[in-house]
């Protein structure tokens, strides 16, 4: 236990923890681990390179799909390190800054992640009730633009966080709930009035997650009214389709969000175990089935990663 402020010289060291009643076995329960982290890096890597390689691919849906697979190889590579760490090598205990610097990495992608959506639902609602003005609207310059202001907001919003948490007093057991560092969880473990961390993370949760859920949903909306207004039924099928891709990897981010929020707001009774899982499933989800999700879903992806792996016929 160590008692530190920003005044001291000393940084607490805090305790990260793996699966407790299960240290025996950490070294077996890597593998499934290990195996997820290669499937997120290897269809993330093969979405990046085949949308890289392929000119046909250049358009802002793949673009969108390109920053949306660089946000997931973020968020699995910035907790890889600590886990690895205390499944392989019982390596548990993390200096403070760099619990800070995770816990801002993991933050920022993860608030990444929902913009990044949220742009791609404005591609499909630009793509579908404005066709004829598609490739004039997200134009190679607006997509960048777009881009950077999704990197800069969750940037923004996240870096107060370890700036905060810094200046508190850490004078309990500073052991984690998890193998790697976030914002609440360490912020728990503080002995000072943490109530302004606190409250800027419950009105940055909001006026991120909560915001781009309601122009997502406000987006399809919108793209549902469009396409009832098509006469075709085969063409309102085939507009519908276009956004399949997109539901699903919406519903794959959202939905553990809400289980963690849930889980740890009415789930105090649960064994600690359920709150390890639904935590590692909220950042290891989406990087893991993202890809695969649009390499299934997405013609145009599943014929080019076939055809680079010699398993289907040239287009």
């Amino acid at each position: 236990m160590v008692v530190w402020s920003n005044n001291n010289a000393v940084e607490p060291i805090f305790i990260l923890r793996g699966f407790p009643g299960l240290e025996y076995v950490h070294s077996w329960l890597s593998i499934p681990f290990c195996f997820v982290y290669l499937v997120a890096f290897i269809g993330n890597v093969t979405i990046l390179s085949v949308i890289w390689i392929e000119s046909s691919l250049h358009q802002p849906m793949y673009y969108f799909l390109s920053i949306l697979a660089l946000t997931d190889l973020g968020m699995s590579m910035s907790t890889l390190p600590t886990m690895f760490a205390v499944l392989w090598l019982d390596a548990r205990e993390i200096q403070a800054s760099a619990c800070y610097a995770q816990l801002f990495f993991i933050h920022t992608f993860t608030f990444l992640e929902s913009s990044v959506l949220l742009a791609m639902a404005f591609d499909r609602f630009v793509a579908i009730c404005r066709p004829l003005h598609y490739t004039t609207i997200l134009n190679n310059s607006v997509i960048g633009k777009i881009g950077l202001a999704c990197l800069l907001r969750s940037m923004g919003v996240v870096l107060p966080t370890p700036l905060l948490l810094r200046r508190y007093h850490y004078c309990h057991v500073n052991v984690l709930s998890h193998a790697f560092c976030l914002h609440q969880d360490v912020l728990k473990l503080s002995c000072s009035d943490a109530r302004i961390s606190s409250v800027y993370g419950l009105c940055v949760v909001i006026t991120t997650l909560g915001v781009d859920s309601v122009f997502i949903l406000l987006s399809y909306v919108l793209i549902l009214n469009a396409v009832l207004g098509i006469a075709s039924q085969e063409e309102r099928l085939k507009a519908l389709n276009t956004c399949v891709s997109h539901i699903c990897v919406v519903l794959i981010f959202f939905v553990p969000v809400i289980g963690v929020s849930m889980v740890h707001r009415f789930g105090k009774h649960l064994s600690s175990i359920v709150h390890l899982i639904m935590a590692d499933i909220y950042l290891l989800f989406p990087p893991v089935l993202n890809p695969i999700v649009y390499s299934v879903r997405t013609k145009q992806i599943r014929l080019r990663i076939l055809h680079k792996f010699g398993l289907g016929r040239r287009f």
